[in-house]
């Protein structure tokens, strides 16, 4: 006998969840209430809390990737070129929802909180990995230049987190990230 929901489905219902509730929504009982099954039946898909919340980030990366590589493309880029770029892809409101859930991550494990540490440095070692070889610096520095971009970006998205767009906006211009 089969189950009645997907595996993708379970994970559907669970991005809503973020979308509506933040980290704390997303609960086996709160999947399993929101699709009409027993919270057991979501951890046969999904084993423990870090699986679950694991392919939950999946789909906001995937997301992620899709604005940033249509405003980056496949060429490495000057430092300057790329922030503008991403800047410019990062600073709308779908990405916004995006990373509120990617502080709220990274506040959970700041706090020292299981299993969002361990979440927040595969997230972050991911990016870093990712945006490495977009950078057009050489080869032996775009690793620390990767991390040293995701810093600002990340500082100017995290102002438009707290409710200061304008203020992340004028220190873009500052940095010369906004023409």
């Amino acid at each position: 006998m089969g189950y009645k929901h997907s595996r993708d489905q379970m994970l559907d219902a669970a991005a809503r969840l973020l979308a509506e509730e933040g980290l704390a929504g997303v609960t086996f009982r709160r999947i399993g209430e929101r699709l009409g099954v027993p919270d057991r039946t979501v951890v046969y898909y999904f084993p423990t809390k870090s699986d679950l919340l694991g392919a939950v980030l999946d789909g906001h990366v995937r997301q992620l990737h899709g604005l940033l590589h249509a405003a980056l493309g496949d060429r490495p880029l000057p430092p300057a070129e790329l922030l503008h770029r991403a800047w410019s892809a990062l600073r709308t409101p779908g990405a916004d929802a995006l990373f509120r859930v990617h502080f709220e991550v990274a506040g959970q494990a700041a706090a020292g909180r299981a299993p969002y540490r361990a979440l927040a440095a595969a997230l972050a070692a991911h990016w870093a990995d990712w945006l490495s070889p977009r950078v057009a610096v050489p080869v032996e520095r775009r690793n620390g230049r990767a991390a040293a971009l995701l810093a600002q970006l990340d500082g100017l998205l995290l102002l438009r987190a707290v409710g200061q767009a304008a203020l992340a906006d004028t220190a873009a211009t500052e940095l010369g990230w906004r023409r």
